[in-house]
C-alpha cells in the first residue's frame, strides 16, 4: 500500500532519531537523512537502476520560494516528490537569495528526498548577475572562449571567481553532511547557452573539466555528485560532449524535443553511461507507464517547475507518481 499525504515533522536529526510522520489518521515512524557521504547516494542509485526510479521536481525562480512547485506535487499527490530540484540563480534579486534556496535542499534533505542543484550561471565576460535574455542566454567569442579555458588568463581567472562565489552556500551543504547531485554547465550540447554548442576535447567538455577540478580539487567540495547532462537534441553526437569518467558520476538527459526520450535516445545515453547511472533530468511531461517499464535504467526524472501543471493533467502526474516503480519521498532508503 502507498503511504500518502506525509511529512516529516523533524528538523535536522542524528541518525539515531527518528521522525514522526502522520499518515492519514495514523502515526508512522520512519528514519529521515543523516549525514550522508555521496557514495551512499551513488551506491543507492545503482542499485535502484533497472527496478525504480525516483520522483522528482523542480524549483525554478524566484529563489525566495525555493518549493513552490514540490508543493504543488503534494497538492496533486498528496506526496512529496522523492528527490528536490534547485538552482543558484542569476538575476541580482534570486543571487541575493541564494541562503533560502540552501535551506530549503538541507530541510528537504532532512526530510527524505535527495537533492539537486543547477545553476544558470551567468558568463564571466560580465558582472556576478544578469539576465536570463543577454545573459545566461547569450554567446562568448570562440577567442573568449579559449581564454576562460586558458590556465592564469584573465578570464579563466574570472571564472574561478565566479566560482568562488557559490562556494560558502556549497560548503553549508557538506558541512550539514549534505550530498547534491551537481548540475551545472547543464544542456552543454545545446547553443542557447553561453557555455554550450561546443563539441570535442577543447570545448564545453573541458570547461566541465575545468568547473570540477576546481571545486572538488581546489575548495575540497567532496558532497558534490557531478551530474553531466545533454538535451535530447536530434542532431546527436553527444559523447563528443562527454568531459570522461574521471569527471563525471550521472549521466542525465534533457527532454525538451519530444515528450519522451526515445529507444534511439535512452540507447545513445546508455552507450555513454556505461555502468554509470543515468538520470531524466528535465521533463516537461510526465513519465508514462510505457516509459517506465521500458526505458528502466533511469533512476531518477525531474519535472520541470511550470511545467508540472502547466503542461500535465492531475490524472497524469498522479499516474507517475502511484506507479510501482516510482519512488517518492519516504520510500527512498539510503544505506
Amino acid at each position: 500500500m502507498r503511504r500518502i499525504g506525509y511529512r516529516f515533522v523533524s528538523a535536522f536529526a542524528a541518525p539515531a532519531v527518528v521522525a514522526v510522520l502522520l499518515a492519514g489518521p495514523t502515526a508512522e515512524l520512519a528514519q529521515a537523512f543523516p549525514a550522508t557521504p555521496k557514495q551512499s547516494v551513488l551506491n543507492y542509485l545503482s542499485s535502484i537502476s533497472g527496478h525504480h526510479i525516483v520522483s522528482g521536481q523542480h524549483n525554478k525562480e524566484p529563489a525566495s520560494l525555493p518549493g513552490r512547485y514540490t508543493q504543488q506535487v503534494k497538492d496533486v499527490t498528496g506526496q512529496y516528490p522523492g528527490l528536490w530540484g534547485g538552482d543558484l540563480m542569476f538575476a541580482a534579486d534570486d543571487v541575493a537569495d541564494r541562503q533560502r534556496v540552501v535551506d530549503q535542499a538541507r530541510t528537504e534533505w532532512a526530510n527524505g528526498s535527495l537533492v539537486s542543484l543547477t545553476w544558470h550561471v551567468c558568463p564571466p565576460t560580465g558582472g556576478s548577475t544578469c539576465a536570463f535574455e543577454g545573459g545566461v542566454k547569450s554567446s562568448v567569442s570562440n577567442a573568449q572562449f579559449t581564454q576562460i579555458l586558458t590556465e592564469g588568463s584573465a578570464l579563466n581567472n574570472a571564472w574561478k571567481r565566479r566560482l568562488d562565489e557559490v562556494v560558502p552556500y556549497l560548503q553549508q551543504l557538506e558541512d550539514a553532511g549534505v550530498p547534491v547531485l551537481f548540475r551545472p554547465l547543464h544542456e552543454m550540447n545545446e547553443s542557447w547557452n553561453w557555455w554550450g554548442n561546443r563539441p570535442g576535447a577543447n570545448g564545453s567538455a573541458r570547461l566541465y573539466q575545468i568547473t570540477r577540478d576546481y571545486l572538488a580539487g581546489s575548495k575540497g567540495l567532496d558532497h558534490l555528485i557531478w551530474v553531466w547532462n545533454v538535451q535530447d537534441n536530434p542532431a546527436g553526437g553527444w559523447s563528443t560532449y562527454y568531459p570522461g569518467d574521471p569527471y563525471v558520476d550521472v549521466v542525465s538527459l534533457d527532454v525538451w524535443y519530444k515528450n519522451h526520450p526515445s529507444s534511439a535516445d535512452y540507447q545513445q545515453l546508455r552507450s555513454i553511461a556505461g555502468t554509470k547511472p543515468m538520470a531524466l533530468a528535465e521533463m516537461g511531461r510526465m513519465p508514462t507507464a510505457s516509459l517506465l517499464e521500458s526505458q528502466t535504467r533511469w533512476s531518477w526524472f525531474m519535472m520541470w517547475s511550470e511545467q508540472l501543471r502547466g503542461n500535465n493533467t492531475n490524472a497524469e502526474i498522479q499516474a507517475a507518481y502511484f506507479h510501482p516503480r516510482v519512488l517518492n519521498q519516504g520510500e527512498v532508503t539510503l544505506p
